[in-house]
């Protein structure tokens, strides 16, 4: 449901879009400030102050500069070599290289005080499936009628667990004739389900049995921010429960694909995304969870190439707003089920 996500309008959710675009100019300026080509983000955390005048980074610097000067033939010859994937467009392969180089410096001279930080422990892929008609007008109340969860380790790098259920809507229970066809949920399927609030609990019941939040630093990631600023707020306030606390915070993984690639937003859908690190979809396109799976790939081909993936959005009183990257890293609280609203 990825591009039908960007054609819905809802008079419920107002977007911040002034908020949003102004913090991606204050990045640009912060990343050309910091010099971000000659110092790529990676899973290692900036020196603190900013301070880059240990020689390592210098080292850094020259390597990335004849990566740079390296021709498609010879960045896929140099990382055969290596030993790393080298399935990719050209700038993701310079990426890749570079983050390899990086994190092997920068794990050397560790012992000489560079610090070195693992943001999660766990990164959770929501992407919900929710009702929809071929031209939704304005005034249309999306239901969610999938919820999966896919469980990514950024300790060994795999999907480690999934989560799904089917959601009965309450307020249109009929699904469309394109609903269907587009996502695959039948009639019969929601028809079956529990109710979002029953759902909501049985979720959050599966993340406080993983010991999310408790004792493992976990955070949401999604494609786009409309999972979790419409689908999901809007979902609640069908449901008249408040806005889930774990869920207020999320990794936007289209702005990280983009700020880390240097690509512009068009190329940040799903399908892009996975042609240009060299993956293939797999699943039912618009499945939820076979959607969540195949972000989840794009997530661990992002960590392995050295991407420092963090929460960069959030939701405050029905209005999205950008999470600066000057912003304490903290992971989602414990989830618990929220109460009803008064």
């Amino acid at each position: 449901m990825d591009d039908h996500k960007e054609n819905i309008y809802t008079d419920n959710i107002r977007l911040n879009m002034s908020d949003v675009l102004r913090h991606d100019k204050d990045q640009s300026c912060l990343r050309i400030c910091a010099g971000e080509d000659s110092v790529p983000n990676t899973s290692t955390s900036p020196p603190p102050n900013g301070d880059y005048s240990h020689p390592v980074y210098k080292e850094i610097a020259m390597a990335n500069g004849q990566i740079n000067r390296m021709s498609m033939e010879e960045l896929r010859r140099k990382l055969s070599d290596l030993k790393l994937d080298t399935r990719g467009v050209k700038d993701v392969m310079k990426k890749r290289l570079k983050s390899h180089y990086k994190k092997q410096k920068l794990q050397s001279a560790a012992e000489e005080g560079v610090p070195i930080d693992k943001y999660y422990d766990y990164i959770c892929v929501v992407d919900f499936e929710a009702t929809c008609e071929r031209d939704n007008p304005p005034s249309f109340k999306h239901e969610i009628i999938e919820f999966p969860m896919v469980l990514v380790s950024t300790e060994t790098l795999e999907i480690v667990d999934t989560f799904q259920e089917y959601v009965k809507p309450e307020l249109n229970p009929q699904l469309s004739e394109f609903c269907i066809n587009l996502t695959g949920i039948t009639q019969k399927m929601v028809d079956e389900a529990d109710t979002f609030p029953r759902v909501l609990e049985k979720a959050v019941a599966w993340l406080q049995e993983r010991e999310l939040g408790t004792k493992y630093k976990y955070a949401i990631l999604t494609d786009g921010a409309w999972d979790m600023s419409k689908f999901l707020n809007i979902q609640c306030r069908l449901s008249c429960i408040r806005y889930p606390q774990f869920a207020k915070k999320w990794i936007n993984i289209r702005k990280s694909y983009g700020n880390f690639y240097k690509v512009p937003r068009p190329q940040t859908k799903l399908s892009t995304m996975l042609d240009n690190l060299g993956l293939k979809y797999e699943g039912r396109p618009h499945s939820g969870l076979d959607d969540s799976k195949n972000i989840a790939r794009i997530a661990l081909r992002m960590l392995q190439d050295g991407c420092q993936l963090r929460v960069n959005e959030r939701i405050h009183a029905g209005q999205l707003h950008s999470v600066p990257s000057s912003a304490p890293v903290e992971g989602a609280p414990p989830p618990h089920n929220p109460r009803s609203r008064d």
